[in-house]
């Protein structure tokens, strides 16, 4: 695979163009394209685009550009409104990413198709203001080859995550906070960041169902998501695909989008090796019945299109194998979900939850293939101080237990869960100490350290 990184800096002015008129145009000196070819296989590609505002702030844009060759089309895109007539390509905002300020940007992406050569877009324009630039090779990935690339397609092999050599693995990652309201903080810098500086092993992908997630905007969702397992993919990370549902606790409200949902990206994301499906975030005020019956509902529409891939089922009381509503790991036990290949969610928050929560994990393990999809190392309410303490211990009993886990959250929102100070995410350092918090340190030095994952 090669991928170009395109830089695309400077303005019309220095063309001697002329900028378009009105309320929306950019300033004279105002635009920057970063086109990065982020995979290629035979036919097709992925791309990514990162458009820089130099100019004066905007609140619409469309980004135009040329394709080259007669046989490149733009497939699917994600965060803007694709379109394509002949070889000129448009992408237009979408409401949540509309507005660019002065220095802000924002990241686009698409897959495309090809049938001769496929060398990069020319003639980027912003609102009609061009942009030209030149090419740079990307940063070097780790030299010991990335986590998909040694462990494959991922299955559980009694109460383990095993990998394609029938040997068990712990996964350790990051969550995404909600990408109704985080968005800016995954793009090209942050997922390098959290791919070669973390080191970390996967990308939990978190889409609420509610709370002006995808009930208000399906097919947006759905893209943005399906961008997201892209640009995991691209840099060697498993990805999770979280429906996540909080409110109304009862997975059953969803039955319908979970199946519509699970249906399109399970079709979509088939032929890849990086994909888990998350199918019911928290489950909460429902009985384990309640939950059985929804998995084994939204299960069969996943295996139609995917039939291989793992797939990872919520818990009573907000995922808590019922411990937060007084009962225990027994009713999973006596009662599994009639399906294969599945793990079952254990979720976490250190200062709130401890040593009667690691007991019950201790147990299950034995028992239940587990996954830690969602922890903290704060209390439950997502803020606080971090737990040292409790955090540390449940980061080494899971490490003893081989259980994958994903932390809440990779973001900079404004509560001690998140690894980021606010702010972040308006720049481009996604590692160093002076923009984590301590959450973030104590997460990235755990991440970091080696995986070791067996191959024989």
């Amino acid at each position: 695979m090669k991928r170009f990184l395109a830089l695309l800096a400077t303005c019309a002015t220095v063309l001697g163009l002329t900028a378009l008129s009105g309320p929306q145009a950019v300033a004279a000196t105002g635009c920057r394209v970063d086109y990065t070819v982020a995979s290629q296989w035979q036919g097709g590609f992925q791309a990514g685009v990162k458009i820089t505002n130099l100019g004066d702030p905007v609140s619409g844009w469309t980004l135009g550009f040329t394709m080259p060759d007669a046989g490149q089309e733009v497939v699917q895109g994600w965060n803007a409104t694709w379109s394509q007539s002949g070889s000129t390509v448009t992408a237009t905002a979408v409401d949540w990413n509309r507005t660019l300020a002065t220095g802000a940007t924002v990241d686009l992406g698409f897959t495309g198709s090809f049938t001769g050569a496929n060398p990069k877009p020319t003639a980027f324009t912003l609102n009609g203001v061009a942009c030209t630039g030149s090419v740079e090779e990307p940063p070097p990935t780790p030299d010991d080859g990335t986590p998909v690339d040694i462990n494959g397609q991922l299955h559980v092999c009694g109460v383990n995550l095993c990998n394609q050599y029938d040997r068990p693995i712990q996964l350790r990652g990051m969550s995404t906070h909600g990408i109704q309201w985080f968005s800016q903080c995954y793009n090209t810098a942050s997922l390098d960041a959290l791919a070669r500086d973390w080191r970390s092993d996967l990308l939990r992908i978190s889409m609420y169902v509610q709370e002006d997630g995808y009930e208000t905007d399906p097919a947006g969702f759905t893209a943005r998501v399906n961008g997201l397992v892209d640009m995991a993919e691209a840099r060697g990370m498993y990805a999770v695909i979280d429906f996540h549902t909080l409110t109304p606790g009862d997975p059953n409200f969803n039955l319908d989008r979970a199946k519509t949902f699970f249906a399109s990206v399970a079709a979509r994301n088939a032929g890849k090796n990086n994909v888990i499906y998350e199918i019911a975030n928290e489950p909460n005020g429902v009985s384990w019945a309640g939950i059985k019956s929804y998995a084994e509902q939204v299960i069969p529409v996943i295996r139609a299109a995917d039939p291989d891939a793992v797939v990872i089922v919520g818990t009573r009381g907000w995922s808590s194998l019922g411990v937060s509503d007084g009962s225990d790991e027994s009713e999973v036990v006596d009662n599994p979900v009639n399906a294969t290949n599945i793990m079952y969610a254990f979720h976490f928050y250190a200062a709130s939850h401890k040593d009667n929560y690691r007991a019950t994990v201790s147990r299950a393990a034995s028992r239940l293939p587990l996954f830690v999809s969602e922890f903290g190392t704060v209390s439950a309410t997502g803020g606080g101080a971090v737990d040292r303490a409790s955090s540390t211990a449940w980061l080494d009993l899971l490490d003893q237990l081989k259980i994958s886990y994903a932390n809440w959250t990779y973001s900079d929102a404004d509560e001690g869960s998140a690894a980021f100070r606010p702010g972040t995410c308006d720049g481009t350092d996604y590692s160093g100490s002076g923009v984590l918090t301590e959450s973030g340190a104590l997460l990235k030095s755990r991440i970091s350290t080696p995986d070791a994952f067996p191959t024989s």
